[in-house]
């Protein structure tokens, strides 16, 4: 069977069609929804994702907020506060009745960080959505994006075991083996061992500063968001690449914060612990624009 086509011009003579050869109309584009959106912005690229420009007066601004999540909560921080307490004094331990231990014990606190703090980003962000955080909430947080925390934990591990590694090999030409400390920190200290501390400092800074760059706001915006691991980490750096003077601002205060809780016996993690894991939360909000669909499922 075959259709007789219609003649467009007039004295133009008959063409047979075969209908097994027209082609039909390409289907309209569908519609754009929230689940479409979420979907695209799953996919999107570290390059993708919009970063709003910082002012030097926005780190200090994170602190007052993270202090006020914690008036707002004091219960549940103080409970991550007794945890990095209780962190601190097992490290002291460890160094005073095995020194050669300790560097390795660091990396594990270091690791376990970041981790105790997805307890305060989800009480930040129940806090944000108008919720009462609750700890035993707070406490499998993680179970929400699990696969994806755990690709980005074993980075973390990864970069602390080199760091590890590379603090032993400084202890290894800086010694004759491993020094016997008698478990005292201002033997550590001696002037005699100069060129040790130079080169422990600055191997640490290297390995601290790139950890700090991959992570500052990666936890939290896996929490928050649909994305994965490396998209996470690399909008990190981009971040601290574009920004860095106030990422450094901030890292010099985090640093500066931790020291100082630490001289009281630890005593003083108990307060600033939970209050910079908040201001954290709220660095990442404020630095990292929400596009529609992007958030992760509650």
């Amino acid at each position: 069977m075959t259709l007789r086509k219609q003649d467009g011009v007039a004295g133009l003579p008959h063409q047979e069609v075969d209908p097994m050869q027209v082609q039909p109309l390409p289907e309209s584009p569908a519609p754009l929804t929230a689940e479409t959106a979420g979907q695209t912005t799953a996919h999107a690229t570290a390059f993708d994702i919009r970063l709003r420009p910082l002012g030097w007066d926005r780190p200090l601004q994170w602190l007052q907020q993270g202090w006020a999540d914690f008036r707002r909560c004091p219960a549940l921080g103080l409970f991550y506060g007794a945890c990095f307490v209780v962190m601190g004094w097992g490290l002291l331990a460890v160094f005073q009745h095995a020194p050669a231990y300790t560097l390795a014990l660091s990396a594990g606190f270091l690791l376990m960080g970041p981790f105790l703090c997805l307890g305060l980003y989800d009480a930040s962000l129940r806090l944000e959505r108008g919720e009462t955080p609750r700890l035993a909430q707070s406490l499998v947080a993680w179970n929400r994006r699990t696969g994806t925390l755990a690709i980005f934990g074993f980075v973390l591990l990864v970069m602390e075991m080199l760091w590890g590694r590379a603090a032993l090999v400084v202890f290894a030409v800086s010694f004759d083996g491993m020094p016997d400390f008698k478990g005292s920190l201002m033997a550590l200290l001696d002037p005699e061992n100069l060129g040790f501390i130079v080169a422990y400092i600055v191997v640490g800074g290297v390995f601290a500063g790139l950890i700090f760059a991959i992570s500052v706001i990666s936890m939290p915006m896996i929490l928050h968001r649909q994305t994965d691991a490396i998209t996470a980490g690399l909008t990190s750096m981009r971040l601290v690449l574009t920004q860095t003077g106030v990422m450094l601002w901030w890292g010099a205060l985090l640093t500066l914060l931790t020291v100082l809780a630490l001289l009281p016996g630890f005593l003083g993690l108990l307060v600033v612990g939970p209050v910079l894991g908040h201001a954290s939360w709220h660095a990442y909000r404020d630095a990292v624009i929400d596009e529609p669909g992007s958030q992760a499922p509650a």
